[in-house]
């Protein structure tokens, strides 16, 4: 999708400037991410695993973002954060389409799913994502092929049924 690294201090390839994170969890949050009090929990579950994180939010901003620089600057943690795509509902179905793609849950307040008691299994996984300036790519998603193919023909249905061209060109 067309967003990329909320830093360029989260990228792994210099040369690049890429950041290709392997086997990552993904951390799904439709709101803004100013403080990283709530996160600890998970956070710490994700440290232990040793896998690497990527959290995709409205926002991520201000001390979250500045205490998520200097934790992978100083090595304990490999992490990422990405703006999630699209504005107001598209966003949200967007972000549902990639918890479906990795197998993960839309930390969502009309949920009633709170930051503070995210758990490991709530997070999607990819096998590799890879981060841009301006991109992010994710390879090879944890989520159930059934989930997936029902989510595709959910969208297929939507373009054959959209009379705005607007809508038809996003949800293609």
């Amino acid at each position: 999708f067309d967003r990329g690294y909320l830093s360029p201090y989260f990228v792994t390839n210099p040369e690049k400037m890429v950041a290709d994170l392997e086997d990552a969890y993904v951390l799904l949050h439709e709101k803004k991410l100013s403080n990283l009090q709530a996160m600890l929990p998970v956070l710490e579950a994700v440290v232990q695993t040793g896998k690497p994180l990527v959290i995709i939010a409205e926002d991520v901003e201000g001390e979250a973002l500045a205490t998520l620089v200097v934790n992978k600057l100083r090595g304990g943690l490999k992490i990422a954060a990405v703006k999630a795509p699209g504005f107001g509902d598209r966003r949200k179905a967007m972000l549902e389409d990639i918890a479906i793609l990795t197998g993960g849950t839309v930390i969502s307040e009309d949920l009633g799913i709170k930051l503070e008691t995210v758990t490991l299994d709530m997070l999607g996984r990819a096998k590799k994502i890879s981060i841009t300036k301006e991109n992010t790519t994710i390879v090879d998603g944890a989520g159930q092929k059934s989930d997936i193919e029902g989510r595709v023909a959910q969208i297929k249905a939507q373009i054959e049924e959209t009379t705005s061209d607007y809508d038809r060109e996003k949800l293609q």
